[in-house]
């Protein structure tokens, strides 16, 4: 096989641009491959919230927030509950580790200069993403370390968009779109090149990328290329749209993943190449861990298949099971997701529900992701300046207003019939909400707000919050009955099971080599972004803090590229 470039790049995503930029910054020839059209350059990332895991920053400091590197190791330990033996180098979680304590560092040192000489700024108001609810110790953030990037993410992926298409003008970069990769080429037992489809012309209409809204983009096949290179990087991503796969590999003491899930990553991140790799002798570690999220409500105007969008709740709705019960403490809106799904899927629910009323709804309910979020987004300060006035944000006002998983009732008894409505009505989903049932858990937690203190884990969690500012500003509501008619009416939101991201994956060493089963490295491999866990096979552990996928995606792609490009 000729060589065509000293580097194959498998995807066109955050952690493939950022592979492929320090590669051509360092002089090396790269061709980056992805089975999506153009309009898809950035991946996931374009339609992400742009939240990075920052600590000890300027914007805390000046919020009052006291951060610092050794605390937010101490929060990740807590999260992951790493094997024993990964802190001395020993046992199938050691590299995650090692690249979990490399990226810790690099949160809470270079990332945000690297990024702001980028061009890179953030909004000033920190969120609180994952609060935990546990002892110290264990799951959540101890502070607030959640900085949404003014121009969510879109502003992430420029200044790396810019770049590539610098290193293009420059002749050393390639980016080849509807290209399939379907396997690695293996000579002498190194990893040589690639063999990908050359899938159909898909026009996408505009301002809808990967193919039009709500549908995957061509698969016809129209010709076959093998490219040949030093070296291989898979940016791929992950298994999120992949149902099948995700239901087959999910932890089952855990219960099992719903038939019915949306999708929170579009239809290319599927897999393909993770199994690819693993035919090639590429050994994939932590395949049972994942990061799916049980706030899904279906998107109006869908970009992908199944296309679902996460609630990204304050702390005051009541979260009941498809049974109408209480998920019990921590597990209350923002604090612990995936502990609430495991809830759920134990269960052997397909849904949840959020009950509340119009003020929470008003001050507490946003949605996550680019298009969700036009104000920051587009920078409009204008704009942004009515998160801060009486009423719901845009979009959440009209998901309020369209959305059938809305459920508007002004008493108890009314809201449950319509609850139990919804779920007969779709296909394969079960539960009853019993009307005194659930008349009787508003009384009750109304009586805890009205005492003014309360005994209530969840009264007591929300008042906590609003000790701090930007919650009690813009993100938490004061405390009041459910049932106050000024703050009426009730509302029920069905939430589903919204599959996002993939924390196990290729095992590889802390410069981002792939290895194989026995630990030896399998020449000529690198991975970076979610196809690597994140870095390692699973820096994460068994669960994540939030806010660390996008800044995953640039730290491997900048620590494996670098390495690479030495390397070469």
């Amino acid at each position: 096989m000729s060589t065509d470039a000293d580097v194959v790049v498998i995807g066109a995503g955050l952690a493939g641009l950022v592979t492929a930029t320090e590669l051509a910054a360092a002089g090396r020839r790269v061709v980056v491959l992805d089975q999506e059209p153009a309009a898809s350059l950035g991946g996931q990332a374009w339609w992400s919230f742009g939240g990075l895991f920052l600590v000890g920053s300027p914007e805390q400091r000046r919020l009052g927030v006291r951060d610092s590197a050794e605390l937010a190791w101490s929060d990740w330990l807590g999260a992951a509950a790493f094997a024993d033996g990964a802190d001395r180098g020993e046992g199938p979680d050691r590299h995650g580790y090692a690249w979990a304590r490399q990226f810790v560092e690099f949160a809470a040192g270079g990332m945000r200069s690297w990024l702001h000489g980028l061009g890179v700024r953030w909004f000033p108001l920190v969120q609180w993403a994952e609060r935990g609810g546990y002892p110290a110790g264990g799951h959540g953030n101890t502070v607030p370390r959640f900085h949404v990037t003014w121009g969510t993410g879109p502003a992430v992926l420029a200044p790396f968009v810019a770049a590539a298409r610098e290193a293009r003008d420059a002749g050393l970069l390639e980016v080849r779109f509807r290209h399939r990769v379907t396997d690695l080429v293996i000579a002498d037992g190194r990893v040589t090149g690639v063999r990908a489809q050359v899938l159909a012309d898909d026009p996408t209409p505009a301002g809808a990328p990967f193919g039009g809204r709500g549908r995957p983009s061509s698969r016809d096949v129209v010709g076959e290329v093998e490219v040949g290179a030093q070296a291989v990087v898979v940016a791929s991503g992950g298994i999120g749209a992949n149902h099948d796969l995700a239901r087959a590999r999910w932890d089952l003491t855990h219960g099992r993943l719903p038939r019915r899930m949306l999708s929170g990553v579009p239809d290319s991140t599927d897999g393909l190449m993770l199994t690819a790799a693993g035919a090639a002798g590429a050994a994939l570690v932590h395949e049972n861990r994942m990061w799916h999220y049980p706030e899904g409500i279906a998107n109006h105007s869908p970009v992908w298949s199944h296309h679902g969008i996460r609630i990204l709740a304050g702390p005051s709705s009541l979260w009941l099971d498809a049974e109408g019960r209480r998920l019990p403490a921590p597990l209350f809106p923002g604090f612990d997701a995936l502990g609430a799904l495991q809830h759920v899927t134990r269960h052997g629910h397909d849904h949840s529900w959020f009950v509340l009323n119009s003020t929470i709804l008003d001050t507490e309910l946003a949605l996550s992701g680019s298009e969700q979020n036009p104000d920051l987004t587009g920078k409009d300060v204008r704009l942004l300046a009515q998160r801060v006035l009486p009423g719901a944000v845009g979009p959440v006002a009209r998901f309020a207003k369209e959305s059938p998983e809305f459920l508007w009732a002004a008493t108890p008894a009314e809201l449950a019939a319509r609850m139990n409505a919804l779920t007969e009505a779709t296909p394969g989903s079960a539960g009853h909400v019993d009307a005194g049932d659930l008349a009787a858990a508003v009384e009750l937690r109304d009586a805890q707000v009205a005492s003014g203190l309360g005994k209530d884990p969840q009264v007591v969690a929300t008042a906590a919050a609003r000790r701090y500012l930007v919650d009690r500003r813009m993100r938490v509501a004061p405390p009041r009955r459910l049932t106050d008619p000024k703050d009426g009416p009730l509302l029920a939101v069905r939430l589903s099971v919204l599959t996002r991201k993939t924390l196990g994956g290729l095992w590889c060493d802390p410069a981002g080599r792939v290895l194989r089963r026995d630990g030896s490295t399998l020449d000529g491999l690198w991975a970076v972004g979610e196809a690597a866990g994140f870095g390692g096979g699973g820096a994460h552990g068994h669960r994540a803090l939030e806010g660390t996928f996008l800044g995953g995606c640039l730290h491997t792609g900048r620590v494996t590229g670098r390495a690479l490009a030495a390397a070469l």
